[in-house]
């Protein structure tokens, strides 16, 4: 699949791999200038997308597409489910224990 700018061609690996390494910087941003948690545990999440998304797209190889990236983004996602459940957790504690005003 081709997409057309002006005059250059786009191919949708290069498509993909713009977006993820865009929202690599987007996420990065957010994670360093967000004052508030949830923010930050969101700007993590966004960046970890966009990681599996670079792995994916360089799991295509000239041979054929190669299944260990692939692998390792559906441990990535089950990780990021849990690690994300338990910082939740975790805050809704914090939360309940010192309550804001």
């Amino acid at each position: 699949m081709r997409f057309v700018f002006t005059d250059m061609a786009l191919t949708s690996d290069a498509l993909y791999t713009l977006l993820g390494a865009l929202l690599v910087a987007m996420a990065l941003v957010s994670v360093f200038t967000a004052r508030h948690l949830i923010r930050r545990l969101l700007a993590l999440n966004i960046l970890s997308s966009a990681v599996f998304l670079l792995l994916v797209v360089t799991a295509r190889t000239s041979s054929g597409i190669d299944p260990v990236p692939h692998a390792l983004v559906l441990t990535g996602i089950v990780v990021s489910v849990s690690t994300t459940a338990v910082v939740l957790a975790l805050y809704l504690r914090r939360y309940r224990r010192n309550p804001p005003c």
